[in-house]
């Protein structure tokens, strides 16, 4: 349907043949496969434990969950996130305060609002690296360490991202990736939790699986025979054959990523014309950073921001009819009915996460992109810019 899909796997006879090895091996449940996973995963980021978790939402709610949050507890979080940055929260019974971003050039939080709703039941900031590029980390770290805050990152579009020679989600107490669909690095569905610190890791462990001391495999292989139930937990396991396509989707990672950067640079490159007054009035997020040494991003999406009042429904439709697929990353959370009624009179107003969810576009961006792609997307573009 799609001449240019938004995403698309990067998947080949690799994945196959792992996922078939799996089934040929007779053992399904999370076990050596696995182990390998968490244990390469680790080797990339430069972390001492990770941990392989069914998806990245129960990623964040273990994350929630270790650090201690709970009801009477507050966490500050990003309005222009998906929405699980925020629900995982409330999943502990604590509650959020939405916290506004940067502005056009970087849709990461922004310290300074993160620092105003800091109050006596705040136990932790959860930044997300939106689009894989790194959050300001040192000055949200420095108001952690004062306020004495858990920090977590939502680094689901930041796997192989870094700042200054750090993984992304290793910066804080706890990391937690997403290898969705159309994720830099995908299974599917599935997740991984990753800590320098061992008592949160070992906390991370027994949740995840009902809170017992011993696994299945652990038993299969005679290494324990039964088991104790020390923590309230949940069937968060991966699985196998997840982990196998995890383990394939790692190899291909920093070249996927490289070619997701040379892609970006290409967008970068033919849209300067069309910024601010001078051109179209389009804003290019992120794009000031394109070469500093000290920021690797894993760009995962590409957004845009189209000028102010511009009809967006005619652009993305404009797209769509040349057979381009857009997306919206993404509507703000504190602007969902369900988060409208449960903090009714209670949000604040988040003028710049608003203004800018409001005229962001995300174009196709991933590694099977021919160079034919990118020009078709970028003619296209410029053509429907022209009809705002």
């Amino acid at each position: 349907m799609w001449k240019v899909p938004l995403a698309d796997l990067n998947f080949d006879d690799a994945e196959e043949k792992a996922v078939q090895d799996v089934l040929r091996s007779r053992w399904l449940t999370m076990g050596s496969v696995t182990q390998a996973f968490e244990n390469e995963f680790a080797d990339l980021v430069k972390t001492r434990h990770a941990l392989a978790v069914s998806n990245a939402t129960v990623a964040l709610h273990l994350a929630c969950l270790a650090v201690g949050l709970g009801p009477g507890d507050e966490a500050i979080v990003p309005s222009l996130s998906f929405v699980a940055t925020a629900n995982a929260v409330l999943y502990t019974g604590a509650e959020v305060r939405f916290a506004d971003i940067l502005g056009p050039n970087d849709l990461t939080l922004d310290p300074k609002s993160v620092a105003s709703l800091v109050s006596p039941r705040t136990k932790a900031i959860i930044v997300m690296h939106y689009g894989g590029y790194p959050c300001q980390m040192p000055a949200i770290l420095a108001i952690a360490r004062q306020h004495g805050l858990a920090v977590i990152e939502d680094a689901a579009h930041a796997p192989g991202a870094w700042l200054d020679g750090a993984h992304l989600g290793t910066l804080g107490d706890i990391g937690c990736f997403s290898f969705f669909s159309n994720k830099n690095l995908s299974t599917g569905e599935g997740g991984m939790l990753v800590t320098d610190r061992p008592e949160l890791a070992e906390k991370l462990k027994l949740m995840r699986s009902h809170g017992m001391t011993s696994l299945t495999w652990d038993r299969h292989q005679g290494h324990a025979y039964s088991y104790d139930v020390v923590e309230l937990g949940y069937n968060y396991r991966i699985d196998e054959i997840h982990s196998a396509l995890g383990r394939e989707q790692l190899r291909k990672l920093i070249a996927g990523n490289a070619r997701r950067r040379a892609i970006t640079q290409l967008y970068w490159q033919a849209l300067a014309a069309k910024v601010g007054p001078a051109g179209s009035g389009l804003e290019l997020p992120f794009a000031l950073q394109a070469g500093d040494p000290a920021i690797q991003p894993a760009h995962h999406i590409f957004p845009v921001l189209l000028p102010e009042k511009a009809d967006r429904k005619l652009f993305i439709d404009q797209l769509r009819e040349a057979g381009i697929q857009t997306s919206i990353h993404y509507p703000p959370i504190h602007k969902f009915s369900f988060y409208q009624q449960r903090y009714a009179g209670e949000v604040q107003s988040l003028p710049v996460t608003e203004s800018i969810a409001a005229r962001e576009v995300t174009l196709p961006l991933y590694p099977g992109m021919t160079n034919a792609m990118v020009e078709l997307v970028l003619d296209e573009t410029l053509k429907a810019l022209a009809k705002l």
